[in-house]
């Protein structure tokens, strides 16, 4: 079995989400304006929001804060593989890690493998996916990790 769908993400319903799918994509720059916008007004520890602190501190610089790196991710994972057709309320996450900072001038992208995929007993309309979805640096280097939840409808008969 190949490891990638032929189905669009518009298209997308709970069976085209197979176990070992793997679907890279992104990029996106993260910029030093953003990160000091978002944490000012989210995050506002030294490490994020002023880079003379920032260049004492651990990092020997400005990062982004790690919700700024999970609405990124959100971002590229909403427009490039939830299903517009299908996707239904998530039920949350599993195992959020911060594995690398984020500087400014960063670009990120998204690698999803899906992990299990199994239709719902008490409500067979429907499915849930699992998977990993790990953000990506310019380098290859994973920045942010979670395992994810989706829930999804099945492919209406007919």
């Amino acid at each position: 079995m190949d490891n990638m769908t032929t189905v669009a993400p518009a298209e997308r319903y709970f069976e085209d989400y197979r176990v070992g799918m793997v679907n890279e994509f992104g990029g996106v720059t993260v910029t030093e304006d953003e990160i000091l916008a978002f944490a000012t007004r989210y995050d506002p520890q030294a490490m994020h929001v002023d880079p003379v602190a920032a260049a004492q501190g651990p990092f020997g610089g400005l990062i982004a804060s790690g919700w700024h790196t999970i609405g990124l991710m959100m971002q590229l994972f909403a427009e490039h593989y939830l299903s517009k057709v299908a996707t239904l309320p998530s039920p949350g996450i599993d195992e959020l890690r911060w594995a690398r900072p984020v500087r400014p001038g960063d670009t990120l992208r998204v690698r999803v493998t899906v992990s299990e995929a199994r239709r719902s007993r008490s409500k067979p309309d429907r499915g849930i996916v699992r998977s990993l979805v790990e953000v990506l640096n310019q380098h290859g280097e994973v920045v942010m990790s979670l395992r994810g939840m989706t829930m999804l409808r099945t492919r209406p008969k007919g």
